[in-house]
C-alpha cells in the first residue's frame, strides 16, 4: 500500500471514533433532558438526512478539489456541530424543548459527514489500482469498525460517573464554562477527536487526479446525479452491488439503535454497558472484514451473497438468547457475517462507479441509496417503538426482512447471469 494510504486511515479513524462516541453521549444528553424514548433513533435520522439532501451536490464537492481539502474542510464542520450541541440551552429553537436544538445540532455533523464521504472513499480509487481495492476496503473497513468499537466504548466511559466526575473536577476554577453535565464533559472531550482528524487531513496526500470542471448551477448539478443515478441502477452488477449495500446500511443503523433496546429490556443493562455490546458486535465486523479482504478476492466478490440471509437468520436468534456468553458470541456472529458480505460488495461498486462515473459521483450515488434506506428504517423502527412493539416481535421482524431481500437480491443476479456474465463487467475475463 502506499504511504498516503495510512495517513487517509489515521484521518479516517479518529474522525469515525469522535462520531460514535457522540453518538452516545447525545443519547446520554436527550435522556438529561427528559426527550421521549422514541426520539433516540430520530438522532441517527437527523444526521443521515444531510446524505440525502446533499447527495446531488457533495460527489461534485468531492471531485472540485483535491480529497484531503474535502477531508479538513467537512471535518471543521463536524466540530462546528459539535459545539452547537454545547449550546442547546443558550440557542433554543422557538417553541420547541431543548432536546429539538440536541437533534439539528446533530443534524449538523451529518451535514460534514455527507460531504466528507465521497471524499474519503472516492480518494482509494484515485490511489490504488483496481487488485488492491477489496484488500483497501478491508483495512477501511477493519479500522471503521475498530473506531466503532472504541468509539461506543469511548461514549460510555465518558458518561460514566467515575470518568465524568474526573471530566466535571477539571473544569476551570473560577470560570464557569457551562460544563455541568456528564453527557456535556463528554462532548467536550469528544470536539478534541475532531480537532485531531483534522489535523491528519491535512497531510493526506494530492493524487494528482484531476476531474473535468464541475458544475456549480444546482439545476444542472441536480441533472448530472440524477443521469450518474439512474446509470449505476440500470448496470446488472452495479444495481446488485447498490442493492447489497443499501439494505445492509439501512439494516446497520437500524441494528445499532435495537442493540441497545434489547440490551436494557431483554437483558437489563444501563446505556453505558449496552453500549459495550455495540461493541462486540463490531469486534464481530472487524473479524469479517479482514477475512473477507484475505479470502475474496475482486472477482468472486459476488459469491459472499448467501451470508447476507445468514446474517438475517442470526439477528433472529437475538430473542431467544439471554446468556451473557452466549450473548457475545452471537453478537460477534452477526457482526462477523456482515463484515464478511459488506466489504467485497463495497469495493465491487466503488470499482464499477469508477468504471462508469467518477470516484466522487459513484460515492455520491452510493450515499444516497444508503441513507435513504437508513431513513426509512430508522422511521419504521421509530413507528414500532412509539406503537409499543415488544423488542422480541422487533427482532424477529428485523432479522426476517433482512434474509427476505437478501434472497430477492440473488434471484435478481442469477437472472442478470443469464443475460451478461458478471466477471466480463467486473472487467476480469474467465480463467
Amino acid at each position: 500500500m502506499k504511504r498516503g494510504f495510512y495517513t487517509i486511515m489515521a484521518a479516517q479513524f479518529f474522525s469515525s471514533l469522535a462520531d460514535n462516541a457522540l453518538l452516545i453521549a447525545a443519547i446520554a444528553l436527550l435522556a438529561q433532558l427528559s426527550g421521549p424514548v422514541w426520539m433516540t433513533p430520530l438522532l441517527k435520522f437527523f444526521f443521515t438526512v444531510s446524505y440525502v439532501a446533499l447527495a446531488p451536490f457533495v460527489g461534485a464537492f468531492a471531485d472540485a478539489m483535491k480529497k484531503g481539502q474535502v477531508m479538513f474542510a467537512t471535518n471543521t464542520v463536524k466540530i462546528v456541530g459539535c459545539i452547537l450541541m454545547l449550546f442547546y440551552e443558550h440557542m433554543p429553537v422557538p417553541g420547541l424543548p431543548g432536546y429539538v436544538t440536541v437533534l439539528l445540532a446533530y443534524a449538523v455533523v451529518g451535514l460534514g459527514a455527507a460531504a466528507y464521504s465521497p471524499a474519503k472513499y472516492g480518494i482509494l480509487t484515485e490511489l490504488l489500482p483496481p487488485k488492491q481495492l477489496v484488500v483497501a476496503n478491508g483495512w477501511i473497513e477493519g479500522l471503521t469498525v475498530t473506531s466503532i468499537i472504541f468509539g461506543v466504548l469511548l461514549g460510555g466511559a465518558l458518561i460514566s460517573p467515575a470518568v465524568s466526575a474526573t471530566l466535571l473536577a477539571a473544569d476551570l476554577p473560577q470560570i464557569d464554562t457551562g460544563i455541568d453535565t456528564p453527557a456535556e464533559a463528554a462532548i467536550l472531550a469528544i470536539g478534541f477527536l475532531y480537532i485531531i482528524a483534522a489535523i491528519f487531513n491535512l497531510f493526506i496526500p494530492d493524487t494528482g487526479a484531476r476531474y473535468r470542471p464541475q458544475h456549480t448551477n444546482p439545476v444542472l448539478l441536480l441533472s448530472d446525479f440524477g443521469h450518474c443515478f439512474v446509470t449505476l441502477w440500470k448496470d446488472k452488477l452495479g444495481q446488485i452491488t447498490l442493492a447489497v449495500t443499501t439494505l445492509f446500511w439501512g439494516a446497520g443503523a437500524t441494528l445499532q439503535f435495537l442493540v441497545l433496546r434489547w440490551a436494557e429490556r431483554h437483558l437489563s443493562l444501563p446505556l453505558s454497558q449496552g453500549a459495550i455490546l455495540q461493541g462486540v458486535t463490531a469486534v464481530g465486523i472487524a473479524i469479517g472484514a479482514v477475512l473477507a479482504a484475505r479470502m475474496v478476492p475482486l472477482k468472486r466478490s459476488l459469491s459472499v451473497l448467501p451470508v447476507g440471509v445468514a446474517m438475517g437468520i442470526a439477528v433472529m436468534l437475538m430473542a431467544f438468547v439471554s446468556a451473557m456468553p452466549l450473548v457475545y458470541l452471537l453478537l460477534v456472529v452477526v457482526g462477523a457475517l456482515a463484515g464478511f458480505f459488506v466489504v467485497p460488495m463495497n469495493a465491487l461498486l466503488q470499482h464499477r462507479g469508477h468504471v462508469l462515473l467518477s470516484a466522487g459521483h459513484s460515492i455520491a450515488v452510493q450515499n444516497l441509496n444508503e441513507n435513504v434506506s437508513i431513513l426509512v428504517m430508522l422511521a419504521l423502527y421509530s413507528g414500532m417503538l412509539a406503537s409499543n412493539l415488544s423488542v422480541h416481535a422487533i427482532v424477529i421482524i428485523f432479522g426476517m426482512f433482512v434474509s427476505a431481500t437478501m434472497l430477492l437480491v440473488m434471484r435478481r443476479h442469477q437472472s442478470n447471469q443469464s443475460k451478461e456474465d458478471s466477471l466480463h463487467l467486473i472487467g476480469i475475463e474467465k480463467p
